[in-house]
């Protein structure tokens, strides 16, 4: 049993190949056709994108179900959902409110917002992670901390005990309003 766990398909080998050089080729087209937009990480739908690709590449390539021309087609498909998104959100800026998550303020200078920890699903254990990750040595470094639209926590920090945040920075962030403050 061991061995054809190892070993079993080498017949199938082939197909593997060319469905991995047929199925990558095409991501790399699609991107070039719709933009590197497809794989940043700029919103909720930017990485649902991520995701998906990645997950039908893998099934793509490792077995004949889906077929190659039915990876292909999926592909084809998400590429131009997330192209469709991309124009909408543009054209029709209430777009962003229905798809997109509205970025959340953690910290406002040394001041925990534990209420909007709590929306975030995250704990202080959470946060100082972060600020340790960002470097930020103590709490009065601290100008900002943002749960970003795409789960991604930015904190700003500062050694000037005189630096600012420039309000338009935090356009759309939910309680920016306390950095004006």
């Amino acid at each position: 049993m061991l061995k054809e766990w190892i070993v079993s398909g080498w017949s199938n080998v082939p197909m593997v190949v060319l469905s991995t050089l047929v199925t990558y080729s095409a991501i790399l087209l699609y991107t070039r056709l719709v933009g590197l937009r497809s794989f940043s990480k700029m919103s909720a739908a930017d990485f649902a994108m991520t995701v998906a690709v990645g997950s039908l590449f893998a099934s793509t390539i490792s077995s004949p179900s889906p077929s190659l021309v039915i990876g292909l087609t999926a592909l084809a498909m998400l590429y131009l959902g997330q192209l469709l998104v991309a124009v909408l959100r543009v054209r029709v800026p209430a777009t962003t409110k229905v798809i997109e998550n509205q970025p959340l303020l953690l910290m406002h200078g040394a001041e925990i917002l534990d209420a909007n920890l709590r929306r975030a699903n995250l704990t202080r254990q959470d946060l100082y992670g972060k600020l340790r990750a960002a470097n930020a040595f103590n709490f009065d470094q601290v100008l900002a901390v943002v749960f970003e639209a795409t789960g991604d926590v930015s904190v700003l920090h500062s050694a000037d005990p005189d630096a600012r945040v420039d309000p338009a920075i935090f356009a759309g962030v939910a309680d920016s309003d306390r950095l004006s403050a």
